[in-house]
C-alpha cells in the first residue's frame, strides 16, 4: 500500500510539475500529508487479516510487490490528473487554493484507500476493519478538510475551498473505490501465490551444515544380540 501510495503521489508531482507555473504542492504541505497519514495508519496492528489469507503459509516476494505497485499507483495518479483538471478548469483556483484542494483530495484517497486494500474479498466490506483503524483513518481525512477552515491555514499555507470541491471529492472517492475493487479483481486473478522457495544447497551439503547443529544418537537394534552379563 505504501508503495503504490508513494509511486502515484511521485507521478503526480512529476505530471504536473511539466504544466504548471507553480510547485504543485509545498514542501511543508507534503511533509504534513505524510505524517496525517502515517498518522492513521498506526492502528493496523490492532486490525485482523481475513482467515482465507491464513490458511497457508505466505512468502516474502519482491515482485509481487512491484507489480502490486504499478497496477495500483497509476490509479491513484489519475484521480489526482482528475483534481487538477477540476481545481483549474472549474475553480480557477490561485497557488495557495490549489495546494489546498490536492492536499485534502490525495490524503483522503491514499488514507480510505486501506479499507480497500487490507483484503482480498470483493467488496471489501465484505471484511470487517478492527474499530481503532476505521476511527483513525476517518479522524485524518475529517482533520485534513478541516484544516483549511482553521486559524493554522494561513500557518500551512492553505486557503479555504468552495463547499462544491469537496462534493466533488467525494464523488471521486467513491470511483475512486470503486476502481480499486475493479483493479483488485483483475490483478489477484492474475496473480498466483508465490511458489515456496527452494534452498539452493546440495542435500549433501546441507546435510554437512545441519550436522554441525545435531546431535546423533544411535539406538541398540531390536534385534541386535545382547553381550552377556558378567559375574564377579
Amino acid at each position: 500500500m505504501g508503495t503504490s501510495s508513494n509511486f502515484g503521489n511521485m507521478f503526480s508531482a512529476a505530471g504536473a510539475s511539466l504544466f504548471l507555473p507553480f510547485l504543485p504542492m509545498l514542501p511543508s504541505q507534503i511533509l504534513l500529508n505524510n505524517l496525517l497519514y502515517d498518522t492513521s495508519q498506526l492502528a493496523i496492528p490492532t486490525d485482523e487479516v481475513d482467515e482465507e489469507q491464513v490458511r497457508r503459509p505466505a512468502h516474502w516476494d519482491i515482485a509481487f510487490i512491484r507489480r502490486f505497485m504499478i497496477c495500483f499507483g497509476p490509479i491513484s495518479s489519475l484521480f489526482d490528473f482528475v483534481t487538477f483538471a477540476v481545481m483549474l478548469g472549474v475553480f480557477h483556483a490561485d497557488a495557495a487554493q490549489f495546494h489546498t484542494g490536492w492536499f485534502v483530495e490525495s490524503l483522503a484517497t491514499q488514507t480510505l484507500v486501506i479499507f480497500a486494500i487490507r483484503t482480498r474479498r470483493i467488496p471489501f466490506w465484505h471484511s470487517r476493519p478492527s474499530l481503532p483503524l476505521t476511527l483513525t483513518a476517518l479522524g485524518v481525512v475529517a482533520l485534513g478538510a478541516a484544516l483549511p477552515a482553521t486559524p493554522l491555514a494561513h500557518v500551512l499555507g492553505f486557503q479555504p475551498l468552495p463547499t462544491a470541491f469537496f462534493a466533488a471529492v467525494a464523488a471521486m472517492v467513491v470511483v475512486y473505490l470503486f476502481l480499486v475493487e475493479l483493479g483488485k479483481r483483475i490483478f489477484y486473478r492474475k496473480t498466483r501465490p508465490p511458489a515456496r522457495p527452494q534452498p539452493t544447497l546440495g542435500h549433501r551439503h546441507l546435510r554437512r551444515r545441519a550436522a554441525r547443529f545435531s546431535t546423533i544418537i544411535r539406538l541398540p537394534h531390536p534385534q541386535a544380540p545382547q553381550a552377556p552379563a558378567v559375574r564377579r
